[in-house]
């Protein structure tokens, strides 16, 4: 069984944020933003615009998610929990679109884990391993947390955003992946 300090430096290396002789531990600022996220409660404040926004993604999301139940769950929280840290839903349906292609249960080759395929090592690292990350709010609550961080990193650069969330800064395919999704399954009318 690896560790948790393997772990994170496979993480690290994965992602091309350090050279294989160091290993500098995850932002104590992210750290403390997901600490945050965790606790915190949010969601729609317009029933109106609640139902609307719904109706319309739920006819989105069903070529990806059949069972009705389940779009709206996923929707409700995706709403939520991007709101709550002030990024556009449609936004973070791309991201899951390209991420795990709503399988709450993927698992990529690194261990990223559920929609939004967040790493587990985050679990530890802000002390609550006892949390689920294929619970489908606790994996948006710490992805739209995680990719609120990166936007504020670059406010002038989504696709440099995107790049860092997905761990591949300075490279074009997947921002420009959840870009073309955004566009093409999310947009607003």
């Amino acid at each position: 069984m690896m560790t948790r300090a393997l772990v994170t430096l496979m993480l690290w290396l994965a992602l091309g944020a350090v050279s294989a002789n160091s290993a500098p531990p995850p932002d104590p600022e992210l750290r403390r933003l997901l600490q945050e996220a965790i606790a915190s409660d949010n969601g729609f404040v317009d029933r109106f615009d609640a139902q609307v926004w719904l109706l319309d993604m739920s006819r989105r999301l069903e070529k990806f998610v059949v069972d009705p139940a389940t779009r709206i769950e996923i929707l409700k929280q995706v709403h939520y929990e991007s709101t709550r840290v002030g990024l556009e839903p449609e936004l973070v349906l791309a991201v899951i679109e390209v991420e795990s292609h709503f399988d709450r249960f993927a698992i990529s080759v690194s261990g990223a884990r559920g929609l939004m395929q967040v790493m587990p090592f985050w679990l530890d690292e802000i002390g609550i391993s006892d949390r689920n990350l294929f619970k489908i709010r606790t994996n948006l609550r710490m992805g739209c947390t995680i990719l609120r961080y990166y936007v504020d990193m670059e406010p002038d650069d989504l696709g440099r955003a995107l790049a860092r969330y997905n761990g591949s800064l300075g490279k074009t395919v997947y921002p420009n992946k959840v870009i073309t999704a955004l566009r093409r399954n999310w947009f607003k009318h």
